[in-house]
């Protein structure tokens, strides 16, 4: 099987499982579906930042454990917690990693290493319980950005791809693949515009806004990787690498939009 084959049987494997549960999963069931997604990509995280096998098997247990558990030991100040959680991913994502990338920083301690892991993953894991509360549509409707902008940015980049974008980073990346992923995005921007009676030019700049931010969650594990000298994070999802290569964007985009949206709750 070519790698494009593999890539594309993976994606329609992992989108057989994912909508469903998307779906029609109840809470219980969507909250422990999620938790092993993020122990799965804490073992690839941890072995990214060089953990020895028991320790990053170890550090993938608690956070599994931190996933199953908080919702209902924290009962009514989860909802506290998750806020938080959120915020401090704006945080990082808006402040800290530009920076980070920008020096090419390299973090080489282990104990930054996981906390930064819980960082990245811990927020990600709250978007999508609160996405998934609030409903499938809202749920795969800020997936779809994700997902739309990853798949025109691989096409476009391998049919025109000239330009790097980060070549210091991520070589493999360029800016037609960018200017691919925008089209695309404008024009699912567009579709929801139409068919779902929104007003047009904020839905063009949220999904510019998710579109730099899966960029961003993008190159961000790029580099991670690259200082760790491992070209994919994982083998498990064939013509994809492993759970935090399919979910790099995802980590930056799901919680800054669902900061999004405690603000317009919140404020409405």
């Amino acid at each position: 099987m070519t790698p494009l084959l593999s890539r594309i049987g993976t994606a329609a494997l992992l989108l057989a499982v994912f909508v469903p549960a998307a779906l029609w999963a109840p809470a219980w069931l969507w909250g422990g579906l999620m938790a092993g997604v993020v122990g799965m990509a804490a073992y690839e995280w941890a072995r990214l930042s060089h953990f020895h096998t028991l320790s990053a098997g170890g550090y993938a247990v608690l956070l599994t454990l931190c996933t199953l558990a908080l919702p209902y030991g924290l009962a009514g100040n989860w909802p506290i917690f998750q806020a938080v959680l959120i915020a401090l991913a704006i945080v990082f994502w808006l402040l800290v990693v530009p920076l980070w990338l920008l020096g090419r920083w390299q973090a080489p301690h282990a104990f930054v290493r996981a906390v930064i892991g819980g960082v990245v993953l811990l927020p990600t894991w709250a978007a999508l319980l609160y996405l998934h509360a609030r409903g499938p549509a809202v749920l795969l409707g800020v997936i779809a950005v994700v997902w739309i902008a990853d798949t025109a940015a691989y096409f476009s980049g391998r049919l025109f791809g000239r330009h790097k974008l980060a070549p210091a980073i991520s070589p493999g990346k360029t800016w037609e693949g960018v200017a691919g992923a925008f089209v695309a995005v404008a024009l699912y921007a567009v579709a929801l515009s139409l068919w779902g009676d929104m007003p047009l030019r904020p839905l063009l700049f949220m999904v510019s806004g998710l579109l730099y931010l899966s960029v961003l969650g993008d190159l961000f594990e790029s580099w991670i990787k690259r200082v760790s000298g491992m070209k994919d994070s994982g083998a498990s999802l064939p013509g994809h690498g492993g759970v935090l290569d399919r979910i790099d964007a995802l980590t930056s985009t799901l919680p800054i939009a669902t900061g999004m949206l405690l603000w317009l709750e919140h404020s409405a």
